[in-house]
């Protein structure tokens, strides 16, 4: 199967949706209009499709070896990363002074998504590596920045994020890994992390760790918790006392290293206070939400490949006569009416998701660049209530956009060599890492909705409201189809955020029950509002004498987003405000 990266469809939401030329207008990003996203993204495409894609299923049939301490990863990996590095892709988004192009999130995002469906296991190298570069940029001295950034934008080096310890996974107030002082204002370090992605591997000559420890004398709980900088190889050449013990067999990613690490045994390891001691949560939190942001693109990005990949094998398989009697023999599949409601399912979750998560990208770029502080205001607060919408829409979808794939190919599917299971397995994780759904839904139910008093989830409603009317004023069927189930989509929204404000303190338990339930309502009509959006923008388009097949298309699937994806938000309504009873009531003996 030969990936295509949708880049029609990135361009058309860069345009029409996340407004590229408004970005441009901004201080720091003069050069970065539609023209270069173009001149961008079809470098990134075909870097993708030649280079990173062909060693997909190469690395889910040689995964990552592991032996006598050292990784390996699967054969090509290594040049390939070569070649990533050495197109300039690791600083696509990073400040010029440090060797980056200083490119806005939204076009990063877009060619993020591109290798991410090339090769998923590969594009987490770079994704961490991204995650350890704004964590320095935000906390780090100028002198670590100096002396780190610049060879992990180069591909010389590359980051990891050291957070979860066997008896602390998302608790992070139990992570006991200790940093001890030394006179010379180093620390040693020691303790054991799991499930460090990239933790060893063959690909680049240095790694830099970022460790979540507790300074000696620190308070207990997440206040006492500090950030440093542990590299695998210190400046004079030796190796750090940090080894890889082993790393995961894996139900999918198989050809990411997912590493046990263990720092200390031979003394501690040196590492490098990043900031002011107790506060590394504070700054992890800044690589956690850029890595969060990033799986979300990733659950796009896998949901794009099984799309293309179940929608080839629907092209080529003959089975049956068309229901209609319009063919006298058997019609390749994609004749079928409810295999096509399964594509369709498909294209509709992943391009809503994508367009959701390139506007998000847009208010990021706004939030750090433009140059009214109100305005960057405005921007990061809706940017932040999208990011648990993004993980956690995104990644759920995926799963089920990958279900649809392997139940598109029918018994073939379930056969390994068909190759529609990897994409199955290996969306599983998305949901699970950098902090599963429920996380996600209990950032946005306590941070995002309650902590304001629903004061931004409101205001996105008046802007959907806002989009709503100019569907009705319109004269197509499906803008008007779209328009009333926005409408419903956006009511049902408010009731929850009613529900969610109202009850937060006083019934916490009601609330929680409903969180993620609250996430994917809030998730589906804001993508939703999205292909609204695109739905006008294609019409006018479309009357202008644009691309006819393309804009027939996008018509196409945001009317069936319309019909068939924005009525779930009624269910979830009703499980959130009114279904709390038949979650809590249980005795707990009785499960």
């Amino acid at each position: 199967m030969t990936y295509r990266a949708p880049v029609k469809d990135m361009l058309f939401v860069m345009q029409e949706l996340a407004g590229i030329e408004a970005v441009a207008a901004l201080p720091a990003y003069e050069d970065a209009g539609l023209e270069t996203a173009a001149a961008v993204l079809e470098e990134c495409a075909r870097f993708s499709e030649e280079v990173v894609a062909p060693l997909n299923w190469e690395g889910d049939r040689v995964p990552s070896s592991f032996h006598d301490g050292e990784v390996r990863t699967t054969p090509g990996f290594k040049e390939a990363f070569g070649q990533f590095a050495a197109g300039g892709w690791q600083g696509l988004q990073h400040p010029v002074e440090f060797g980056g192009q200083a490119l806005p999130k939204l076009i990063h995002a877009a060619c993020n998504e591109m290798v991410q469906s090339a090769n998923m296991s590969f594009a987490l190298c770079p994704l961490l590596t991204d995650g350890a570069i704004e964590a320095l940029l935000t906390a780090g001295s100028p002198e670590q920045q100096a002396t780190y950034i610049p060879p992990m934008i180069e591909g010389r080096w590359t980051g990891t994020m050291n957070l979860t310890e066997p008896q602390a996974g998302s608790d992070l107030s139990m992570v006991r890994t200790r940093a001890e002082p030394q006179p010379d204002g180093t620390y040693r370090i020691f303790g054991t992390k799991i499930y460090i992605t990239y933790g060893e591997h063959d690909m680049a000559d240095n790694i830099v760790h970022l460790v979540l420890a507790r300074v000696t004398g620190a308070p207990e709980g997440v206040k006492g918790i500090s950030l440093l900088i542990c590299p695998k190889v210190l400046s004079d050449g030796s190796r750090n006392d940090v080894r890889c013990v082993s790393i995961e067999h894996k139900l999918g990613i198989k050809a990411s290293p997912t590493a046990v690490l263990q720092y200390g045994d031979a003394g501690g390891a040196v590492g490098y206070l990043i900031g002011q001691e107790n506060r590394g949560l504070e700054y992890m939190f800044v690589m956690m939400n850029a890595a969060r942001f990033g799986v979300g693109v990733q659950g796009i990005a896998l949901a794009e490949r099984a799309y293309q990949k179940a929608v080839q094998y629907a092209r080529d398989r003959v089975q049956s006569r068309p229901v209609d009697g319009s063919m006298a023999t058997a019609a390749p599949i994609i004749h079928h009416p409810d295999v096509k409601r399964m594509l369709m399912t498909m294209r509709a979750h992943t391009e809503a998701c994508r367009a959701m998560a390139l506007v998000a990208a847009s208010a990021f770029d706004a939030a750090h660049a433009h140059p009214e502080a109100e305005v960057r205001k405005d921007n990061q607060a809706f940017y932040e209530f999208l990011v648990p919408l993004v993980k956690g829409l995104s990644t759920e979808m995926s799963l089920d956009v990958a279900s649809l794939g392997v139940q598109v190919h029918g018994g073939m599917g379930f056969i390994e060599e068909t190759g529609a299971a990897q994409y199955l397995r290996d969306a599983k994780i998305l949901t699970i890492y950098e902090g599963t759904t429920a996380i996600q839904a209990n950032d946005l139910v306590g941070r995002k909705t309650a902590r304001d008093g629903g004061a931004m989830a409101r205001a996105i409603a008046q802007r959907v409201e806002a989009t709503e009317a100019q569907l009705a004023a319109r004269p197509s069927a499906a803008g008007r189809a779209m328009a009333q189930r926005l409408a419903a989509a956006r009511q049902a929204f408010l009731d929850a955020v009613g529900f969610v404000v109202e009850r937060s303190r006083s019934e916490p338990n009601a609330v929680f029950a409903g969180s993620v339930p609250y996430l994917m309502l809030a998730g589906t009509m804001v993508a939703g509002w999205q292909m609204a959006r695109a739905l006008v923008a294609a019409e006018d388009r479309l009357a202008e004498g644009g691309d006819a097949v393309f804009l027939r298309a996008k018509i196409t699937t945001c009317r069936f987003y319309a019909d068939h994806l924005l009525p779930r938000t009624a269910a979830w309504r009703d499980g959130i405000v009114e279904g709390s009873e038949a979650v809590n009531e249980m005795a707990l003996e009785a499960f």
